[in-house]
């Protein structure tokens, strides 16, 4: 989220960001929004998650979103936002799927897995959003070479220090009018 809010205020990427919200309150991207001028919204997810579905999809479209781009966001997303932003819905994984993804893979998770598979790359994939984790058509993946003394813990370093990039990438060829289904721009 900094990055694509980075890229927006410097021109890089022609776009606004509309709304940050997040399912916890001392979310740190909360306070990075409010002080670059996004509003925010918080929505606890755990009590009503249908109500919550129905909260975060009203939001979005009042605010006035194209595109809703998961960064951090470690919930399921429900139906009505799916509905609501169908085939606009981004999520970056920290691993080129479809290998290390599925429920339960997120963040360190992946990236022990990784090192105790040992492949010669891992890397980070934008994909599309649907109703299974990690299922979504890819769009744009990065592929970062590993070495033989790689752990979980370097990994992550790698993969986190490119997401950023990847995903301000993906949003430019989409801001461009580069057709989404035709993206498929592996690196």
């Amino acid at each position: 989220m900094r990055a694509v809010i980075a890229a927006i205020e410097s021109g890089e990427l022609v776009a606004r960001t509309v709304l940050v919200a997040s399912n916890r309150a001392k979310a740190p991207a909360l306070q990075f929004a409010r002080e670059h001028g996004v509003p925010t919204l918080v929505v606890p997810t755990a009590a009503d998650p249908e109500g919550a579905d129905a909260r975060l999809a009203r939001a979005f479209r009042d605010a006035g979103a194209d595109w809703i781009v998961l960064s951090g966001y470690l919930r399921r997303v429900g139906p009505k936002m799916l509905a609501a932003f169908p085939g606009r819905m981004l999520n970056v994984h920290p691993a080129l799927l479809p290998a290390f993804g599925g429920q339960g893979m997120y963040g360190r998770r992946v990236h022990e897995a990784v090192a105790a598979a040992r492949p010669t790359h891992t890397g980070a994939t934008v994909h599309l959003v649907d109703d299974e984790y990690d299922h979504g058509p890819a769009l744009m993946r990065v592929e970062i070479p590993l070495g033989s003394g790689d752990t979980a813990q370097t990994i992550e370093a790698k993969v986190m220090a490119a997401e950023p990039r990847l995903m301000v990438d993906t949003l430019k060829a989409i801001a461009s009018g580069a057709p989404v289904g035709a993206m498929q721009n592996f690196r």
